[in-house]
């Protein structure tokens, strides 16, 4: 079992910065290929960005490009997400997962692989 659980979301103006972590305990989380996604009212949950492993691969939606970053500390088992240029659109709730098995990256861009997910924080920008 892995347990997920995310935090640093909050109110925030557009064109503010936020950084958002989840923390991971249970099996190794060094094995584990990591993503974020987000899900607003009324919508379905959409991939945000994803990081291998070792962190050396990562991979952005169109919408974050340019804006967000995704990072790892193994030694913390903790992952990271740095929001910038807040956009009022970007308001949803965030939510980390992860996944244990050997993939490609297609796959890693849906949540349908992922095994574990958290609870998400919420994350609200306002214009």
């Amino acid at each position: 079992q892995v347990q997920l659980v995310e935090s640093g979301g909050g109110l925030v103006q557009a064109g503010g910065s936020l950084r958002l972590s989840c923390a991971a305990s249970g099996r190794t989380f060094s094995r584990y290929a990591m993503g974020w996604f987000r899900q607003a009212p009324g919508k379905e949950r959409e991939f945000v960005a994803t990081i291998t492993w070792s962190g050396g691969v990562t991979n952005y939606a169109d919408a974050g490009k340019g804006r967000f970053t995704i990072s790892r500390d193994n030694a913390k088992n903790t992952l990271y997400r740095q929001m910038n240029s807040r956009k009022s659109e970007d308001t949803a709730v965030y939510l980390c997962a992860a996944g244990t098995t050997t993939s490609i990256l297609r796959e890693r861009r849906t949540s349908t692989y992922y095994d574990y997910w958290g609870q998400g924080t919420q994350v609200t920008v306002s214009s």
